[in-house]
């Protein structure tokens, strides 16, 4: 076969296989949760809340500690960061531990979501197939795109949103001319999730209402409060993020803490309960009532406040029960928080209105809207966003509003930050590729490949003859490092410094080499990135830096040794781009 027959091939059998792993975790996960959310009595109910959620994250941890040795990077950004950092190359592992952990955290009812594990997991299998094949990067690149994009368009039966989802989140940086293998894989995903699951396990939506433009002032105001909602919603888990990195806890108690907190919630509020996107389509259809009465809100007389009360509560703490789900131990995504917690948004916000006393308030649309304009905030990523709910309400006809509010959020998230605030360590530390393409191949480059460790040294109290008997001996370079007596830098000499005095004989017993020396003008470290190491060179205008490694010399680095590399690797990425 030729490359592109092979590629065409290799999508659709990695499309099958990623999309078949989505399914069955999505089957898996659904069943679970139908019983013990339907399939008995309420009090019995708070006990499978209370019991449930606390035993998922402590048997993920478990399982993590036992079996996996510890818990890697998980979700989009451990993507990201074997894309850029890795050639691409997934552990094999990855192929299955996500979803044995992912089914156990959500399934059990951890409030997180399937979608990122099931990303993961696609993006492996690809990879794994890549390598197994001995492909190259740009073709294991895709492959393993293709794998997360079926395993997101079989999640959510919506092959345009998978093949956005992997334009706008993990092919950021990468230029690529081979669309067919990720719109097949997708595709194939797609197709899986359609014939094997049931409806009622589908993310899809029927019920909507037809758009009129004089709702457009509805959607910009909901697109706000998406905006701010989804700023909320990452700091706060970002802040949880850093309490648990923060907390000198082992892992099991970690592990208890959050499984306690999220337990102590789900009891509190039902909705929070695994996934939640039940919740969402029976808000879509205007059926609070159905949901409060799974709750200890069936108490409270069914007043218009008491549903705003209920409403308002689950948006501003579910982002508590995910953040705390996900870091202290349990696995799972803020894809499907997200949307959850955007469609409750949107109820909440109908109701405001429709006890203000607007007229014609479109709530089934704002419910739907409400979940792009969230998502959009929260994964910059409005296309995505847009058409994973045109996909699922087939509510191509909402396109207007979904563009209005998913790009309100998109723009205001953006202002707070450039950057994912998930993703943002990473990019400062250029573990990640950005749109900045000459930094994406500067990434590439690691700095212990440059040091040159053929350099001489002179301690800082001999003198000029020793300085001369030294020069005599050749160097390939015209610098000599002056370290003093435990081996750290002192200083710099060159040639051209000592060149005016060299062969005055009456200097040489009685000058001394720290008179000569000078101050490097900068410092190279061996953890630097090479994009802040050519910034170095740019300030300076030097050509040569010392390199230093626990304030010991270790070397030196050329700037010109690392354009020479940068310009081959442009070479071979423009010439992978073009074949």
């Amino acid at each position: 076969m030729s490359r592109n027959q092979f590629l065409i091939l290799s999508g659709i059998i990695v499309g099958c296989a990623a999309g078949l792993a989505g399914v069955v975790l999505k089957m898996l996960v659904h069943y679970i949760h139908y019983f013990i959310t339907y399939k008995v009595h309420f009090n019995t109910q708070l006990i499978f809340y209370a019991l449930f959620p606390f035993l998922g994250i402590v048997l993920t941890t478990l399982v993590v500690l036992l079996f996996f040795k510890g818990q890697s990077r998980k979700g989009i950004p451990a993507i990201l960061y074997e894309i850029a950092q890795n050639s691409s190359l997934i552990p094999q592992v990855k192929m299955y531990s996500q979803v044995l952990q992912s089914a156990i955290t959500v399934g059990l009812g951890g409030s997180a979501g399937l979608e990122s594990p099931i990303a993961v997991t696609g993006a492996a299998i690809g990879s794994n197939y890549a390598r197994n094949y001995r492909l190259g990067y740009k073709e294991r690149t895709l492959l393993l795109a293709a794998g997360a994009t079926a395993g997101i368009a079989a999640a959510f039966n919506a092959p345009i949103a998978g093949v956005m989802f992997a334009f706008e989140i993990l092919l950021t940086g990468v230029v690529f001319s081979d669309f067919m293998p990720l719109i097949l894989a997708s595709v194939c995903g797609s197709l899986l999730s359609k014939i094997i699951l049931q409806e009622e396990v589908l993310f899809h939506f029927e019920s909507r209402q037809p758009f009129n433009y004089y709702n457009v002032p509805f959607y910009i105001v909901l697109g706000l409060l998406c905006a701010l909602y989804a700023r909320y919603f990452v700091v706060v888990s970002q802040r949880i993020e850093h309490f648990f990195a923060k907390l000198q806890w082992s892992a099991l108690k970690k592990a208890v803490f959050g499984g306690l907190i999220v337990s102590f919630l789900c009891v509190l509020l039902p909705p929070f309960f695994g996934e939640g996107y039940s919740s969402v389509k029976l808000l879509a259809v205007g059926d609070s009532d159905n949901i409060i009465q799974n709750s200890f809100f069936r108490y409270l007389p069914a007043q218009s406040w008491m549903i705003l009360v209920f409403t308002g509560c689950i948006c501003l703490l579910k982002v508590f029960a995910t953040a705390f789900t996900i870091h202290s131990g349990g696995n799972g995504g803020n894809f499907a928080p997200s949307l959850f917690a955007g469609g409750f948004l949107g109820y909440f916000f109908s109701m405001v209105c429709v006890t203000l006393g607007f007229e014609h308030v479109p709530l089934t649309n704002l419910v739907i809207v409400g979940m792009a304009g969230v998502m959009s905030g929260v994964m910059y990523a409005p296309l995505t966003a847009i058409f994973l709910i045109a996909e699922s309400s087939s509510g191509y006809d909402l396109f207007i509003p979904l563009m209005i509010v998913a790009t309100i959020s998109f723009l205001i998230a953006k202002w707070f930050s450039p950057t994912p605030p998930d993703l943002q360590h990473l990019v400062d530390e250029g573990k990640i590729f950005t749109r900045a393409h000459d930094k994406n191949i500067l990434s590439l480059l690691k700095i212990e490949d440059f040091v040159e460790t053929a350099f001489q040294t002179i301690n800082n109290t001999a003198t000029l003859r020793s300085l001369i008997e030294l020069v005599k001996q050749g160097s390939s370079r015209d610098i000599i490092a002056v370290v003093n007596s435990e081996g750290r830098l002192d200083g710099l000499i060159s040639l051209d410094d000592i060149r005016p005095i060299m062969f005055n004989q009456a200097l040489y017993d009685t000058t001394v080499v720290k008179q000569l020396m000078k101050p490097p003008a900068a410092l190279i470290y061996l953890n630097d990135n090479v994009a802040n190491v050519i910034r170095r060179f740019d300030d300076t205008h030097a050509w040569n830096l010392p390199v230093i490694n626990d304030k010991k010399l270790v070397g030196f680095v050329s700037k010109s040794s690392i354009l020479n590399q940068y310009r081959l690797l442009l070479q071979e990425y423009s010439e992978d781009t073009q074949n």
